[in-house]
């Protein structure tokens, strides 16, 4: 390539290179590659599903780290620090915990991704003990799960509306003991918000001595407490050949949350969604196929990011291309819109920059001819030095080089030349 090429094009790169520049002033950072996320205690639903969550992500690039914690209480304690940044919440938990915040405590960072899936309340008493709601509690015992617990939480604001906060007495219980602690006459009632296939729930379903109790006043708490729906269990759901539950039982369900922190970089929360909708879309015992997850039951606001995710799906390149590569196309996006409207114009004029630059190498040289023609016009002209001047000439067009486009061109200069000198002959 010419040194005039080189030239005819320089100016439109350096342009196009300073947009550029000044337009990755304005580019997004890239998604982090470590992300803190809190679950609940080891070996529950929370850890469980924040395993696969870890196993999805890990597949696209993205480390989650995990840290297991009491329950929904401390999780959200985590996240309002920024020591997490995207968790599991039970639904209720989060206006429990504004509501025990002192008054100046400041505007809550937390966002919604959306609700998982649905979290029943099972209340186990003997069937020797009839509860029919729970004012029939009254002076009772009561297992409602530690401190910080989700269910914890759900239990009191259950025990509040029904007058009875400082009616009953409330013990934390154990995992391995419950069942004894409620068979032995020790405590007359244990509360749990646990998944239908857990074996903790099964081993209490199963055992005769036992039973389940049915929320008759169901939509009554739906409706005052909008973070509750109402499930049906089914007779025989559990275990058809034993008829278990015996007559179909209607359970009071708060739902799981994903819930992150407003600084979270978009894309992994779009990258959450995702993994949350593979995992949480094929529906359970109370969920039906493509019901979860879903912007119902939100505590927190919802992030715009799924707002935009539930009206229109995932973002477009991520359907169809790797993580990383999407996110540094989407990133990119604002740089690549100043090369359009550059690259536009600058097609438009190049051509003629271009063919300005291949003329004005054979152009220029018709000034110099032209003088040497009309000083041979004149009177007793120095022919000898005209001679000169036109050899001079004829040895630098001869190294003149360019594109075949000009060749005639440049042929024409050289006729002309030919045409001078015979004229100065």
């Amino acid at each position: 390539m010419s040194s005039s090429t080189i030239k005819a094009i320089l100016l439109p790169v350096l342009v196009t290179l300073v947009a550029f520049v000044l337009a990755y002033q304005f580019v997004d950072p890239a998604p982090p590659s470590q992300i803190a996320f809190t679950t609940g205690k080891a070996g529950g639903a929370y850890d469980k599903f924040a395993q696969q969550y870890q196993q999805a992500l890990g597949k696209q690039g993205i480390e989650l780290i995990l840290h297991n914690s009491q329950g929904s209480i401390e999780n959200i304690a985590r996240l309002e620090s920024g020591s997490a940044a995207a968790g599991f919440l039970q639904g209720g938990t989060a206006s429990d915990h504004r509501d025990n915040e002192p008054d100046n405590k400041s505007e809550s960072r937390l966002l919604t991704l959306g609700s998982l899936y649905k979290e029943p309340l099972w209340v186990f008493h003997r069937k020797l003990t009839p509860v029919n709601t729970l004012t029939d509690l009254l002076g009772k015992k009561l297992v409602v799960g530690a401190e910080g617990s989700g269910t914890r939480t759900l239990v009191m604001q259950l025990l509040n509306a029904n007058g009875l906060h400082d009616q009953v007495e409330l013990l934390p219980g154990k995992n391995g003991e419950d069942l004894e602690l409620l068979k032995s006459s020790r405590v007359d009632a244990v509360f749990m918000v646990a998944s239908p296939t857990s074996e903790k729930v099964s081993a209490f379903l199963e055992d005769e001595s036992l039973t389940l109790m049915n929320f008759d006043r169901a939509e009554a708490y739906q409706r005052r407490m909008k973070y509750l729906t109402h499930v049906k269990l089914p007779r025989g759901m559990v275990d058809l050949s034993k008829d278990i539950p015996r007559n179909d039982i209607t359970l009071l369900a708060a739902t799981a949350n994903l819930v992150v922190r407003d600084d979270l970089h978009p894309a992994i929360q779009d990258l959450l969604l995702q993994v949350a909708d593979e995992i949480h879309g094929q529906g359970g015992w109370f969920e039906e196929n493509g019901e979860f997850p879903n912007a119902n039951f939100a505590e927190y606001p919802l992030s715009t990011e799924a707002k935009r995710y539930y009206k229109y799906g995932p973002p477009l390149l991520q359907r169809y291309l790797p993580f990383w590569l999407a996110s540094l196309i989407d990133r990119l996006k604002v740089m690549i819109l100043p090369l359009v409207v550059l690259m536009i114009p600058l097609m438009k004029i190049m051509p003629p920059i271009y063919t300005w630059r291949m003329r004005s190498k054979i152009y220029r040289w018709y000034q110099k001819l032209e003088q040497i023609d009309l000083a041979n016009s004149r009177e007793n002209p120095d022919v000898e030095d005209l001679r000169d001047q036109l050899e001079k000439i004829d040895q630098e067009v001869i190294h003149v080089h360019v594109p075949l486009s000009f060749a005639s061109q440049l042929y024409d200069l050289r006729q002309h030349i030919e045409l001078v000198k015979r004229r100065l002959s």
